[in-house]
Order: structure tokens, then sequence, then C-alpha cells
């Protein structure tokens, strides 16, 4: 049996009807999939996929977090399903139907999951849309977890090969002993606190809404010098301070979603990665600063201070080990929308992404989790939802999300269709904003994902267009001197 974390448990809890923690992937594939071949797919191979055999089971009295328990007869019928775009079968079209299906939360009463199969692409192509719950999986885990549907070959592994696998189901706990459990967790949240206020007060500076408190920078370079003086600590690069400024997509975000997406030559992000110096993600959260700022100015609302991004960073290579569920930090960093220069833009990204990862390789920040435990788990979901519901009337912690999750490089397949691009649909709150944009790297390309609040922002199309222009814009510049 396992247990959701306090974070994998905070994804459930602060979900109302317009915050929804839906994480999902959009497959383009090139010919048509029936769906007998694809329910016959997940059927075979689901033993591989942990989150689609697994249901909640809650806690009485919400005393505590919901286990996961292995569902008996998953009901493929309700799960896997299919549609038809009328003609043309567009991009826009297939944008607007993701973003209707994005927007709707999962039934908790079953297995976290939905996968729509969508036909009438122009050329002939399928579309594949998977949606699995944020308290099940991040996005590293994600992208693995669709590469098990997925072969190498367009020749499938024959059918009934995933039947043979030995079962070990796994059965909730009986009440009493959740209730035994949840006694044992009580006892243990001061500690849990304890341990966050220790690893806390030397990295509160990079805490997104602490580290805009009065005295928070103080106060972490004064922890930080103590412990280096009684001999263990090391030295860390100070972090700016960030003033999280107003923009059009901060604000509490509504219902309704809008989701573009866009395909980038990943070559040519390496040619501007050698050029200059840099890496890959330096240039990918570039272009979405680049892209961003021109939003601003068509909007004219760009601010006078820098942006800051919200960027997970995965503690899977940091031990925190290859189980499902959630194991990443947020990490908060600026974005220099200010100036007009692309490529000061790409210096001053690249300062600033070398600087969190020095800090975050000396020692990863695990203050997320840390704090989400130190809370007992009958206060959480009603302090996740206050939490949420003030910071989006008042200030916000971040101005938008921006993630970079790397993918295989060589060619995939769904039953024998080419794997022609995958997309990546990730989340928008009220606390994390009305945008988020998200790249994914799969065969030569970066496919890009910007999903907003259709109310914040409704021309979310036009992203597509600034990603390109800035990419292009970054390969026209002369090398440094």
């Amino acid at each position: 049996m396992r247990q959701l974390s306090a974070l994998d448990a905070q994804f459930l809890n602060f979900e109302t009807e317009t915050n929804v923690a839906n994480v999902a992937g959009l497959s383009i594939l090139d010919g048509e999939l029936g769906r007998e071949e694809l329910v016959a797919l997940v059927e075979e191979r689901s033993h591989l996929v942990e989150p689609l055999r697994r249901r909640l089971v809650t806690v009485p009295f919400g005393l505590d977090h919901p286990y996961w328990a292995e569902d008996d007869d998953i009901d493929l019928d309700y799960h896997v399903r299919e549609l038809a775009l009328p003609a043309p079968g567009n991009d826009t079209q297939l944008g607007e139907q993701v973003a209707r299906l994005h927007a709707r939360r999962l039934d908790r009463r079953r297995p976290l999951w939905e996968m729509y199969l969508i036909h009438g692409l122009e050329g002939g192509r399928t579309a594949l849309y998977t949606k699995i719950h944020h308290a099940a999986i991040d996005g590293m885990y994600g992208a693995g977890a669709l590469a098990a549907l997925m072969d190498v070959s367009p020749v499938s592994e024959p059918l009934g090969v995933g039947h043979d696998h030995p079962r070990h189901p796994d059965r909730a706990p009986e009440t009493a002993e959740m209730l035994l459990r949840t006694a044992g967790r009580l006892l243990a949240n001061p500690a849990h606190l304890l341990r966050f206020m220790v690893e806390a007060m030397p990295r509160l500076d990079e805490i997104p809404v602490i580290s805009l408190l009065p005295g928070a920078g103080p106060v972490s370079r004064a922890t930080r010098w103590l412990t280096r003086q009684l001999g263990g600590g090391e030295q860390v690069p100070e972090l700016p301070r960030l003033t999280v400024p107003r923009t059009p997509f901060n604000g509490p975000v509504s219902a309704h979603r809008r989701f573009a997406f866009v395909e980038l030559s990943l070559d040519d992000v390496k040619q501007v990665k050698k050029t200059f110096g840099v890496t890959v993600n330096d240039v990918v959260m570039t272009l979405a600063a680049t892209a961003v700022r021109r939003w601003l100015v068509d909007h004219e609302a760009l601010p006078a201070e820098p942006l800051v991004a919200g960027v997970p960073f995965s503690l899977r290579g940091a031990g925190a080990g290859d189980a499902p569920g959630n194991q990443v930090t947020l990490m908060i960093t600026p974005l220099d929308t200010r100036t007009e220069d692309p490529g000061e833009r790409l210096r001053a990204m690249h300062e600033s992404m070398s600087l969190i990862k020095e800090r975050f390789g000396l020692a990863p920040a695990r203050w997320l989790r840390h704090l989400s435990e130190s809370m007992p788990a009958a206060l959480t979901g009603l302090a996740d939802r206050a939490a949420f519901g003030l910071v989006a009337q008042t200030s916000p912690p971040i101005n938008l999300m921006i993630s970079n999750v790397p993918g295989p490089q060589i060619p995939l397949y769904v039953c024998g269709r080419r794997l022609l691009a995958q997309y990546p649909v990730s989340v928008v709150t009220d606390a994390s904003g009305g945008l988020n944009i998200t790249a994914f790297s799969y065969d030569g390309r970066v496919a890009v994902g910007i999903v907003s609040c259709r109310m914040l922002v409704p021309d979310v199309w036009t992203f597509s267009d600034y990603l390109r222009e800035a990419l292009d814009e970054l390969k026209s510049l002369p090398a440094p001197s």
C-alpha cells in the first residue's frame, strides 16, 4: 500500500471549480488509429504505469492523506474515449478541444486519468490526449509513463505479453490501521516542522512569498554565516530580492482554458546554445521570456520590473527515486523582460539560471515537501484553498510557470503509428498565474504547450508566433566577441 505524500495531497486539496490540477500530453500520430487497438494497448501495458491502475481511498473524516489502492477492474470503456473534430480539423480546432477537456475535473471515484482519441485532423493524422491528476505524477514521471505505452519501432510487442506480468495487488489499509497510522503522523508533524525550519532558515530568500517578507534576506544570510562558522555549511551565492509585478495574467483564474502549441527545431536551439556558450534550458527560458515580453508590449502592460517565473526542478536525480507521485521542488527566477536586446536577455537568463542551479546543486531545496509534511492533514486542505484565494486577490508569489522537460531523441510509435509530436499540457492556478509555458524535447524538436486562463489570456495562439520569432531572432545574432 502507498499513501499520498503531503505534497501529492496538496494537488487534491487546492482543486476547486476553477483551479484544476490535471497534467496531460497531446500526442500527434501519423495516420488513423482505431479505439479498439488503443484499448488493447492500454489493457496490455497498464501494469507498467502504476497510476493507471490505482484509485484513491480516503481516510475517515479526512484526518490523514488518502491512500492509493489497486483497482481490480478498470473500466476502459469509461477511461478511453474518442471524438472527432469538424472539418477542416486544423490546429486551432484541436487546441480548443484540448482546452475544453483539460478544464474538466477527474472523477475521484475512479483511477485519476482519461484518454481521448481525436480523429479528423488535417493530413490524415490522429491525436491522443492523455490526462492524469497531478497528485499521481510529476512532469518527469509523466514523460516516462507515456513512453511505456510507446514502442521504438513500428512493430509493437504481441498482445498478451503484459498479462503474464506478475501482479502484486496493493490494498488500502483497513479503517483501524488508517487511524493508527494517522496518530503516528500527528506525532511526527512537529519533527517535520522542525526539519523545515532548520533547512528553510538558510534558504528563505528562494521560497516564494516568504522571500518577499521584510528580513527574509538578512535572516537567510545570517543563518548561512552561522552554519559555516560552526563547520556545517558551504558558501552559496546570494539571490537577488525579487518583487513580483502585477500583469494581466495574474489574478483569480476562471473555469475555462485556452491551449496553443508550437514546434521548434532542437538543432536551432542547440546552435544558439553553442554560439553563446549557454545551455538548452537557458535558451528555452529566454524564448519564453521574449514571448511574454512581446505579449505584454502588445497589450500595453509591460511592468517596469522584471517578471518572476516559477521553475520546477526534479528531485529524482537527488536521491528521491523513481516512484510515482511528485518528486519536485519549485525555484523562482527573474525574467528580464525589460531589455529590448535579445542577446542581453539570454545572458541575463543564463546568469539567473546558473545561480539557482548552483544553490540547488549544493543542497537540493526540499522546503516544499517538508513544509507540507509539517501540517496536520485535516488542516492542509483548508489552508491550501485559503492560501490560493488570498494570493490571487493580493500579491501573486510568481507571475507564471515555465518548465522544460527533456525527452527521447529517437522516433517512437503508438500501435505502429509514428509519434510526430508530443506537446505538454500543464496547469494554471490562482497562485501560479493564468499562463503556463512548458517545453518537451522529442526526436530533434522542441514541442511547446501554452496553457492559459481563457479570461486572462484569450489570445494564447499569439505565443506560438512569438516563440518562433524569438528563436529566429536569437539565431540571427552574431557570436559574442
